[in-house]
């Protein structure tokens, strides 16, 4: 018997952890109750803690420390204790109906897992966790109470039979596929009959039902869930993103079709939607979003045409009776359903139904009211828009011969989406609401919607946003135009300008989406024509701003502006766009501007007046800076804006004086955008740059003079006239300058005139600043990508001559970065929660500058250990230093670094093993540890690299093992000898690499194996190693097969080895890939069979 004394302490720690106030008492309470979680009693407590009942926390704890205990592994408690437990928690909920809802949940989820994890479990021949339905068909007999543990138990389930939690998407997704299809085909059906008829009792009832009873309320809910969680249940193994919602069909199985056929289901759920008060009925909608969206092919033509009748006709029944839908759950799931409508169904199949007339009308008049309500549930326009924006872009393809009338009714949707955004901003404005252009993602979204809807009439579209516009930039230039007494604005006055800048902000989004809404294949001369019609306002009212940004400008509208000529840009300028579009004709009637050339210069000009008047909004100058580099990536695009004056302007004058965005007073965090700058000014500098080193000089003569004035501060840096803020905004401004230009030089020629720029003048610059300010990353991260791009063999570029001591100078000054950063920083201590910005950041840099330097081919790097020269070694010295200054669980937790540290380790098993060779047996033991973590990764890039590094291991101590020694033959001068460092370590630990081979044994036989051949690369090697270890593991694997199965197992292994030699050849490695791939065809076969225990296998083997 557990100590009382003990017990009692756990109940009150409990206490303490849920309703303490004080954060220390509770992080105490919390650290003592892991350690009770791990301890080895924690079986027989939690029993005892359950027994006495005394507190609902203690209650709590002990569920959760028993769903612990079962999920960890399946050797930790014996069958019969899992049986136990679970017979333990049915019985315990039926004579305990009353306990918390949260304990319940607790009990519920614990059932739940057990029942999954044991699914496949036998006792003389019997499932014994597949009785589920029987042994929870006792508690629906039950009261209220009972019910609803019951239907509880039966939804968690579903829900855990759906879920894949982190141990299976790490491990085993086929054992959890294998246990998922097997509940599909053996449970879930009859569970969901069972939701259905227990629903359609409620609804007989529903008079004698109080939905203000909780219990009743609470029953009604659980049921609602069920039905949705089988609805909901991933058939088919698709795994499917929640968040692509409108992509979502579900995939019945072929033996649910009497369900679907008859139409009583389809009838249940409208109508408990009808006859629930609103707090349900939502749930009842979302199983009809479901149920609409049921596969095309469970049904034939006729079947589905009468199934969409019976769907559009409860459908337009809500309209007609849409007072439910003044709730906004309802509201939202309604518009989904909606939205449904047109993903599942084609418009041909739609427009033959009886009613379609009257439910199009019905629906488009719902959708006109929605977007007038533009304050009530914004996020549900979406699904409106959708089924709108799918059913236009249908119209070419539908041949059925009865009317789809969009024609009527979406000019009223698409008038309704702009009048109603245009009302909203004076709303919005004097009532200080909040600004629904503030979510910048949602309008977006819904503009691309509308962009395809207003092409349907777009005459109609058009003719209304010209009227709309021209009103509103009247309104404004009215109001601009009024004499300012003493030069300050009234109040009213101030008002109604904010106003007009809201409408004509939205009027400027409308009209970009309008015009990247043109497709190519079904445009005509006349759309072409009103577009230029609604370019000219625009670049109008452009002008109007412009001319008046020095008395200051309204953000949201230039950002608008840069929306618009972003869509302009994409349709009607660059290399595909036909040029004799009527759209240019109309632009130069009104404006003047006669072909594409001139167009440019007014892209150019207003990016140049944006970085000069608008250095102060960072989301401006960024959104600016992007349109310059996508014109300056088009071929043609690119060689015409050279030509402008604008563009040769910014060439000869980017400094601070005319672009305050470059300037030091600007906040270090915004100065991100100026690589960007950079990088589009070095593409309109090369086009015509060729040779020419004065031109190249007059260009760099700006950053030339900022590298002097910084060089000249930093050798006064102990000084007293130092200040170090402005050396350091500076620094990092240069910094981030020069690698946009180094990004853009890609050519050998520019970019040698690049590196004879910059070395040796200034590489000790940047070397003195790391000194200085290493353990500061705002200095080293722009410094250090500076450099891990000036080392990256980008196109080629870096492609030195016979007779140049280039590469190795480069890779010098690289080591040198590497080597000093490397020193200092692994002496800065940082706060946990601060380490990856603080420390791993710049670490994971140097390993990407390290990796792009060793396999960028221009540096033969035998040449330094033969001339002594020892850069080499220092900078693979401190990668190794760095590297076990991480903790190894940090590798995998930081994407940015495990991709970084996984190819870099590749690159060094590949060219510089006898390096590695020569390592402490601490460093490569933690090198294979990590390889052994990166081979069941999630990324699958980490993983196929783990694979080649770990060939690349593998062979070489294969090699090592099975060398000859040749008579006569000499050791190289200059070379390190051959070390057998590896091969002492695995006489020490020989467990490392055998866990490494069942792992990826286990990976290939019984995972989703998303690499498989580069899998079998490293498995022959491993096998050779370890051929003991290896026979003896596949003696386990075919004892743990049931009897019948045993004989085909061992075939399948025996053929793995069919006529594989003890070499690592390159044709016996490929035949034994092929035979792999047949092993894992045969044993993936065998799984998807009925009754094959692949449970203790796999368990053996990752245990």
């Amino acid at each position: 018997m557990a100590d009382e004394q003990e017990i009692r302490q756990l109940e009150l720690l409990c206490k303490q952890l849920y309703e303490s106030q004080d954060t220390a008492i509770r992080a105490d309470a919390e650290k003592a109750l892991v350690v009770f979680q791990d301890g080895p009693d924690a079986l027989t407590k939690c029993q005892v803690l359950l027994d006495r009942g005394d507190s609902c926390y203690a209650q709590l704890l002990a569920a959760t420390t028993l769903t612990k205990l079962v999920s960890r592994s399946a050797q930790g408690l014996s069958l019969q204790q899992r049986v136990d437990i679970r017979n333990y928690v049915l019985n315990y909920l039926a004579t305990r109906p009353k306990l918390p809802n949260f304990v319940v949940q607790a009990l519920v989820t614990l059932f739940a897992r057990i029942t999954k994890l044991g699914w496949f479990d036998t006792h003389k021949e019997d499932f014994v966790f597949r009785n589920v339905v029987s042994d929870i068909s006792k508690f629906l007999q039950g009261s209220v109470e009972h019910c609803m543990i019951g239907v509880q138990l039966l939804s968690q389930l579903t829900c855990e039979m759906n879920q894949i939690s982190e141990v299976e998407a790490n491990r085993s997704l086929t054992k959890h596929r294998k246990i998922a299809s097997s509940f599909r085909d053996t449970q879930l059906f009859e569970i969901f009959r069972l939701s259905c008829t227990l629903l359609g009792t409620a609804i007989e009832n529903c008079k004698n039902l109080n939905f203000n009873d909780e219990s009743q309320h609470g029953l009604m809910t659980q049921l609602l869930r069920l039905a949705q969680n089988c609805l909901t249940f991933d058939f088919i193994g698709t795994s499917t993103d929640e968040s692509s919602d409108d992509l979502c069909t579900v995939q019945i199985p072929t033996s649910w079709r009497p369900a679907f056929l008859d139409f009583t289901t389809l009838k249940l759920f409208f109508d408990l939607y009808h006859s629930l008060p609103n707090t349900l009925s939502s749930l009842a909608l979302s199983c009809l979003v479901q149920i609409a969206s049921v596969r095309r092919s469970l049904f034939s033509n006729t079947e589905r045409a009468k199934f969409l009748t019976h769907l559009v006709n409860g459908v337009k029944h809500i309209l007609q009776n849409p007072q439910g839908l003044s709730d906004s759950a309802n509201y939202h799931e309604f518009c989904r359903l909606l939205a449904r409508l047109k993903s599942n169904y084609q418009l041909g199949e739609l427009v033959m139904v009886d009613n379609y007339p009257e439910a199009i009308q019905l629906i488009a008049k719902f959708t006109v009211q929605s977007l007038q309500m533009w304050q009530f549930a914004p996020n549900s326009v979406h699904y409106l828009l959708s089924l709108w924006q799918r059913m236009v872009a249908s119209v070419p393809y539908v041949k059925a011969t009865e009317p789809h009338l969009l024609e009527t009714y979406t000019p009223e949707v698409t008038n309704a989406y702009i009048t109603s955004r245009l009302e909203s901003v004076a709303v919005v404005v004097q009532e200080n609401l909040e600004d629904p252009l503030e979510d910048l993602g949602m309008v977006q979204q819904q503009l691309e919607q509308l962009s395809v809807i207003g092409r349907c009439e777009y005459q109609k579209t058009c003719t209304l946003l010209v009227q709309l516009f021209d009103q509103a930039a009247r309104n404004y230039q009215e109001l601009m135009a009024i004499p300012r007494s003493s030069g300050v604005v009234s109040p009213t006055q101030h008002v109604e300008i904010t106003v007009q800048e809201g409408r004509l902000t939205w009027l400027v989004y409308i009209i970009g989406s309008a015009i990247g809404g043109r497709v190519s294949f079904n445009s005509n001369e006349e759309h072409d024509t009103m577009d230029g019609e609604l370019v000219c306002r625009v670049l109008q009212l452009m002008n109007l701003t412009d001319s008046r940004l020095a008395q200051g400008g309204c953000e949201k509208l230039e950002l608008a502006m840069l929306s618009f000529f972003e869509q302009f840009r994409k349709i009607y300028v660059g290399d595909q766009v036909q040029k004799n579009s009527k759209v240019y004709r109309r632009l130069s009637e009104v404006l003047g501007l006669n072909d594409e050339a001139t167009v440019l210069s007014v892209f150019i000009r207003k990016i140049i007046t944006n970085l000069k008047y608008w250095g102060r909004s960072e989301q401006i100058i960024s959104k600016t800076l992007q349109l310059l580099n996508d014109l300056s990536v088009g071929y043609s695009c690119v060689r015409k804006l050279v030509k402008l004056e604008e563009v040769q302007f910014m060439l000869n004058n980017h400094t601070s004086e005319h672009f305050p965005f470059l300037g030091n007073s600007v906040v270090v965090t915004e100065m991100r955008c100026r690589s960007m700058f950079y990088t589009s000014l070095g593409r309109l500098l090369m086009v015509d740059l060729g040779e020419d080193e004065d031109r190249f000089h007059t260009f760099m003569l700006p950053l030339t003079a900022s590298f002097e004035n910084i060089g000249s501060m930093l050798t006064s840096a102990d000084g007293p006239m130092f200040t170090q803020e402005d050396a350091k905004k500076a620094l990092i401004g240069l910094a981030r300058d020069l690698r946009g230009l180094a990004f853009s030089f890609n050519t050998k020629t520019s970019y040698m005139m690049l590196f004879d720029w910059i070395y040796p003048s200034y590489t000790p610059v940047l070397l003195r600043a790391i000194e200085l300010w290493y353990h500061d990353p705002q200095v080293t991260t722009p410094v250090l990508k500076l450099f891990a791009e000036l080392v990256q063999n980008r196109s080629q570029r870096l492609h030195f001559d016979v007779s140049s001591p280039n590469g190795i100078l480069l890779f010098r000054e690289a080591s040198k970065i590497i080597c000093s950063y490397g020193s200092r920083i692994l002496n800065v201590e940082v706060p946990k929660d601060q380490t990856y910005p603080l420390k791993l950041k710049g670490i994971s840099i140097c390993f990407s500058m390290l990796k792009a330097a060793l396999c960028g081919s221009y540096v033969n790097f035998g040449v330094f250990r033969l001339y002594g020269d020892e850069t080499l070694d220092n900078a693979l010295n401190t990668f190794v230093k760095l590297l076990l200054s991480i903790p190894q669980s940090d590798l995998l937790d930081y994407p940015k670094l495990s991709q970084t540290y996984y190819v870099l380790l590749e690159c060094l098993a590949q060219d510089h093993m006898s390096f590695l060779s020569t390592l402490g047996p601490q460093v490569f033991l933690y090198i294979l540890s990590s390889i052994s973590e990166g081979l069941t990764a999630l990324d699958t890039m980490v993983c196929t690299g783990c694979c080649a590094t770990l060939d690349h291991i593998v062979t070489y101590l294969f090699k090592q093992l099975t060398q000859k020694v040749y008579p006569g033959k000499k050791q190289r001068v200059g070379m390190a000898p051959n070390s057998d460092m590896f091969l002492k370590v695995l006489e020490m630990h020989p467990e490392i690499l055998q866990q490494i081979l069942s792992t990826v044994l286990n990976v290939i036989m019984f995972e989703d194996c998303r690499n498989q051949w580069s899998m079998s690369r490293p498995l022959l090697g491993l096998i050779l190693l370890n051929e003991e270890y290896f026979n003896q593991m596949r003696e386990n694997i075919i004892r743990s097969q049931p009897p019948d199965k045993q004989a085909a197992m061992a075939q399948w292994f025996e053929n793995l080895m069919d006529g594989i030699e003890r070499n690592l050849l390159t044709k016996n490695r490929d035949k034994f890939t092929q035979n792999l791939s047949l092993f894992r065809r045969d044993i993936n076969d065998s799984l998807k069979g009925p009754n094959v225990n692949t449970s203790s296998a796999s368990d053996m083997m990752t245990s």
